[in-house]
């Protein structure tokens, strides 16, 4: 009877971990400088949480960031993550609102910059190392938050984007871009 109780947590966290069946990438991604992302220097703020980039320059803290812009929080163990990354390629594809993500929970900074490649994302990416942004974001994982000109959250959707459709219409409510 104890090894039935000890089997089923492993079985509900295994869930997560497991690989999604997602369309193949056509073109490679690429590391996007962080210093691409609006920002405003922080100054003499209390709460600053400073982020490392995955393309190895200057990180920036996640309070500082300004839109508008979709903040996609993910990590390359996540199969939710893998499944909603297409439609943050169409909505990059747009070229109408700027996508920065935010990889949370993960092994190394290698792992993060090796996924953002064999993935397409061709946005730039925040490294949470040590789980400093738990706090902000809560866990769990996928979170996207919208973000507006003066750095206020309009809208935080925690789990999967599910569609284009989906994703587009976030934006536009949200953000007040239409696509």
């Amino acid at each position: 009877m104890k090894r039935i109780f000890l089997l089923i947590p492993v079985l509900l966290l295994s869930g997560c971990a497991t690989k999604a069946a997602v369309a193949p990438v056509v073109n490679p991604g690429k590391l996007v400088a962080c210093s691409t992302i609006p920002h405003v220097e922080a100054a003499n703020s209390k709460k600053v949480t400073q982020l490392p980039c995955l393309d190895a320059g200057k990180g920036l803290s996640f309070e500082s960031i300004r839109g508008p812009v979709v903040v996609n929080v993910w990590g390359s163990w996540c199969a939710p993550c893998i499944e909603e990354i297409p439609h943050f390629r169409a909505l990059a594809a747009k070229n109408k609102v700027r996508i920065v993500g935010i990889d949370v929970e993960e092994r190394s900074m290698a792992s993060g910059r090796k996924f953002v490649i064999s993935h397409g994302m061709t946005w730039p990416n925040l490294y949470d190392p040590d789980a400093r942004t738990k706090g902000i974001f809560g866990l769990g994982v996928p979170v996207t938050w919208f973000i507006d000109a003066n750095g206020k959250v309009t809208f935080k959707q925690i789990g999967t984007i599910h569609s284009d459709q989906q994703l587009f219409e976030l934006v536009t409510k949200n953000l007040k871009i239409s696509l």
